[in-house]
């Protein structure tokens, strides 16, 4: 290999190290979310029978997961998206998810776009833990979503 293919290597290496740091040391821009905050809030909604369809690769999903901070591993999501980003996977077809995020709980109301906490905690009875402020933000606003492939 020659330098320049060397360093363009270690360039993409770096960035990409460096994204999953940064992923998996995520701190909420408000300051509200601490690890665990919301870990009871999360289990409860799978719990009560919510679903939370999306894609890796929409924005406003992202958007979602983040206003979980670490408590996000605990949320009942559901990936829609095929490895490629490309299809919808064979599950999200059957449920007839068009776009992303979609919620749907247990009494059969589907909901889509970004859910606040009291949006999410009305709709499915759960408790939000004591003393936390709203904190979902979106680049693209509340309630919109990113379309289904």
């Amino acid at each position: 290999m020659n330098q320049n293919t060397l360093i363009t290597v270690g360039i993409i290496a770096i960035l990409i190290i460096g994204g999953g740091i940064s992923y998996f040391t995520y701190i909420d821009e408000s300051g509200g979310v601490t690890p665990g905050t919301y870990d009871e809030f999360a289990t409860c909604l799978k719990d009560s029978g919510a679903l939370f369809y999306g894609a890796f690769w929409c924005p406003h999903c992202q958007n979602q997961k983040k206003a979980f901070g670490s408590s996000q591993k605990l949320l009942p999501y559901v990936e829609c998206s095929t490895p490629d980003g490309q299809g919808q996977l064979q599950i999200c077809k059957d449920e007839e998810i068009k776009s992303y995020p979609t919620w749907k709980f247990a009494d059969g109301t589907v909901a889509n776009g970004v859910l606040s906490h009291d949006e999410l905690s009305e709709k499915t009875g759960c408790v939000l833990p004591g003393g936390v402020i709203e904190s979902v933000t979106s680049t693209g606003g509340e309630g919109e979503t990113s379309p289904a492939l």
